[in-house]
């Protein structure tokens, strides 16, 4: 942690001023970014895509539910994994009660991942998590929308993710697909992030950043790997008390 001048109240305040200026300016430019983000083209999806549910078969204008807008979280859990990625995961814990405030702005988010519908619903009730969720084990999407690759294209190194820009570090990979559906049901793809494009989706470390220690990954064998299941915190900490 780096060593921070102390000062009085009122010096304080002149330089929070001067770093508001800072934050006003991101604003501004976050704004015009997101001004583009929806401006960019669509591209209509032609392709069908049956995806298992809980309750049987739905169909991607289904997972809509009536709402124009779709947001699908690409969540990591292969199908022969026993839980879903615990980044993943550290995501999920964040959107789970944004559900219905997004569909109060006629925008509904699922999230679609390869693992069978059981272990979906296992881990959702482990997690106690109340969001739609839904298989795409029988179907091409997450290839398509750039989350699963295979074998060969890992082996190959071709540089798919992240719109080729990012190397492959697995063969399931994080990432947010955005859809439309139109008055006459037409869907199209709006929009898709990945990788570090994810980052400003997830609250707890937003508030982070604000504290004086912030993301405090520096020094880990990769930035995220403090992250647990939101149940396994508890024990770990039992562990650590146990053997310190």
């Amino acid at each position: 942690m780096q060593q921070h001048q102390i000062v009085s109240r009122e010096q304080w305040v002149a330089a929070r001023k001067v770093h508001l200026a800072r934050e006003k300016e991101f604003s501004r430019a976050r704004e015009r970014l997101a001004e583009e983000r929806r401006a960019l083209p669509w591209v209509k999806v032609d392709k069908s895509y049956m995806f298992d549910a809980p309750d049987g078969q739905v169909t991607l204008a289904d997972l809509f539910k009536g709402r124009p807008q779709l947001v699908v979280q690409h969540v990591m859990f292969a199908p022969d994994w026993e839980a879903a990625c615990k980044s993943c995961s550290f995501w999920a814990d964040g959107f789970e009660r944004m559900v219905p405030h997004l569909a109060a702005r006629d925008t509904t988010m699922v999230a679609i991942s390869l693992a069978p519908v059981p272990k979906l619903e296992a881990f959702k009730k482990r997690m106690g998590w109340s969001f739609d969720w839904v298989s795409s084990g029988r179907n091409d999407f997450n290839s398509d929308y750039g989350v699963s690759f295979t074998r060969e294209q890992i082996e190959q190194g071709v540089p798919k993710y992240n719109f080729g820009t990012t190397p492959f570090y697995g063969p399931e990979l994080p990432g947010i697909s955005v859809f439309f559906r139109d008055e006459a049901g037409e869907i199209f793809h709006t929009y898709s992030c990945f990788a570090r494009g994810l980052d400003m989706m997830n609250a707890a470390y937003q508030y982070l950043d604000l504290t004086p220690l912030g993301r405090h990954e520096e020094g880990l064998p990769y930035p995220m790997d403090w992250v647990r299941l939101r149940d396994q915190y508890e024990s770990q900490a039992k562990s650590a008390c146990c053997h310190g």
